[in-house]
């Protein structure tokens, strides 16, 4: 079955436009009331002493077109099934419902059943005396020589030209002018790297191509114009951007909008936006709109560009402002803000020294953890999320890169252990690096109040449990450490003890049926048993190398 949440097919559209009336923060949308099989939303502070706009096709493209009824925008939309145009009749009522003397006008993407069921009711509607316009919106540019290009998302951009004009009062010969002369100025062009889920359709009937994408999709999971060979985002901005600078005027200000077509996250849009921006593009653009989901295909995982040349009165149609959910505020392209900051209270303030027997050991423990990386990734593979050797490895390539710069304070232990808190906290990142950095900065701290090594190493251990509240027998980096610092404590300098009980803390691990921190405390205990905890294994086998080289 598909990924799709629904309750039954046949309202699946029904309740969609339930949930978006009932979501409107204006509330001011209503459902007509009338046959059952026609959908029609319309503003519920009608006004027909001004024209009409209305709009409609296919269910999916949500937030398109109930998302856009508004003071400012749209005064209907006709909803269809998923993918199929609204009946004429469903046209024809809207018509009806919505029209008064100053007459209306249908805005229709370019699609064959569009076109003919809201042409069909433009003429029925004409015989009955209502003055009907219909504009046909084309707005894709990925097949330069189609005489028939699609409208895609920037048919948003028209609707808010063409519904600022009839908010203002103008007559519908003007309001007809001013969106044709918007629609003569707006280019799109999309990009999936896979086309969307359907209602009961198995999962194998979304297409996609691992390591490509289609440019040029439509907003129907319709093939793409061509397969690109690359999944990087500033190479697709920059050929997306380099086939609308053919097609739009060599002049003109513009302004762009990001379309989500429904299936990309919010990181990725923010990553595309970013390179938007930096694209040859950029030089042109005033404003823009999104990133955000305007005319989707249900769940496609792809997104469009939009850019419209500002000319005559756009950008003041454009910047008007409406009452509808999911128009987005146009924004000023402007550079991002930043805001130095000089503040170095927290830094650990050191000199540089030397000392042979410090400078081993750090040797030591970097160089161990550093070839530890893929096992200890492996291990965490199987109860976590495979990242524990990179972590740990990163931390130690940090130190030996400051150790091979002669930039450690070695023969300052208390002061050395702080300088590799602070570096630990930047560089290993996620909650290891944050433990880790805790039990340096402790030891470093009980090292200046006099403590001994091991005294300080332990109370280091112990803010380590406290904040990160694992304790021994909890399946963590704990199991080994904590029975190696305590016979260090019965037995000082012995360290080929200290791992003898290291590692017998580790091999606890593989028999613990449950973890009690970490990313295992997720798992069930069939996915425990056998493996054992990466961390235990890491300590472990540092105290193994410190034993053989003491």
């Amino acid at each position: 079955m598909s990924q799709f949440f629904y309750n039954q097919r046949e309202n699946l559209v029904n309740d969609a436009i339930e949930g978006a009336i009932v979501a409107c923060p204006w509330n001011n949308l209503a459902r007509l009331e009338t046959d059952p099989a026609i959908r029609i939303v319309v503003r519920s502070e009608l006004d027909k002493s001004k024209v009409a706009i209305i709009s409609g096709g296919g269910a999916g493209h949500e937030p398109a077109h109930v998302g856009f009824v508004g003071k400012g925008m749209l005064t209907a939309a006709v909803c269809g099934d998923l993918f199929a145009s609204p009946s004429v009749d469903a046209v024809l009522t809207a018509i009806q419902a919505v029209t008064g003397e100053a007459g209306c006008l249908l805005i229709v993407k370019n699609y064959t059943g569009d076109r003919l069921n809201f042409g069909l009711a433009a003429e029925k509607a004409r015989r009955l005396g209502y003055k009907v316009e219909m504009v046909i919106v084309g707005d894709d540019i990925s097949l330069p020589d189609n005489k028939q290009p699609r409208g895609i998302a920037g048919t948003i951009l028209i609707h808010k030209v063409a519904g600022h004009f009839a908010e203002q009062g103008n007559c519908l010969d003007t309001v007809v002018q001013e969106t044709r002369f918007a629609m003569a100025r707006v280019f799109s062009l999309g990009v999936a790297l896979s086309s969307c889920h359907l209602p009961q359709d198995p999962d194998d009937a979304v297409r996609h191509h691992p390591g490509q994408a289609e440019l040029g999709m439509g907003i129907h999971g319709e093939p793409g114009a061509s397969v690109i060979h690359t999944q990087n985002s500033q190479q697709i901005i920059k050929l997306m951007v380099d086939k609308l600078l053919v097609a739009l005027p060599a002049t003109g200000r513009l302004v762009v909008m990001l379309n989500n077509l429904g299936g990309v996250s919010i990181t990725e849009m923010a990553v595309l936006n970013r390179e938007l921006v930096h694209s040859a593009l950029a030089g042109r653009i005033d404003w823009l709109i999104g990133p955000a989901a305007l005319v989707s295909a249900l769940d496609m995982k792809g997104f469009s560009i939009t850019a419209m040349v500002m000319e005559g009165n756009i950008e003041k149609a454009l910047i008007t402002d409406v009452e509808t959910a999911n128009w987005q505020t146009l924004v000023r392209l402007r550079s991002p803000r930043i805001i130095p900051c000089a503040l170095q209270s927290a830094r650990v303030a050191f000199q540089p020294s030397e000392n042979n027997a410090v400078g081993h050991y750090v040797d030591v423990v970097t160089q161990t953890l550093s070839s530890l990386e893929s096992v200890l990734n492996a291990l965490d593979a199987k109860v976590g999320d495979g990242d524990t050797g990179s972590t740990f490895a990163a931390g130690a390539r940090e130190i030996a890169l400051l150790r091979q710069q002669s930039q450690l304070p070695l023969n300052q232990l208390e002061t050395l252990c702080a300088l590799i808190g602070e570096r630990l906290t930047v560089v290993m990142g996620g909650s290891s690096g944050v433990l880790m950095s805790i039990f340096f900065t402790a030891t470093g701290q009980s090292l200046q109040k006099g403590e001994s090594v091991v005294a300080a190493l332990q109370t280091g251990l112990a803010q380590m449990k406290y904040y990160g509240g694992a304790d021994l027998g909890d399946r963590t980096l704990i199991d080994a450490l904590q029975p190696a610092l305590e016979a260090l404590a019965n037995q000082p300098g012995d360290l080929k003890n200290a791992y003898l009980a290291a590692e017998v803390g580790a091999e606890k691990t593989c028999h613990a049926a449950k973890a009690n921190a970490g990313r295992s405390s997720y798992l069930n205990s069939d996915s425990l048993v056998g493996n054992m905890d990466p961390g235990a294994h890491a300590i472990a086998m540092v105290f193994k190398a410190l034993a053989g080289h003491a």
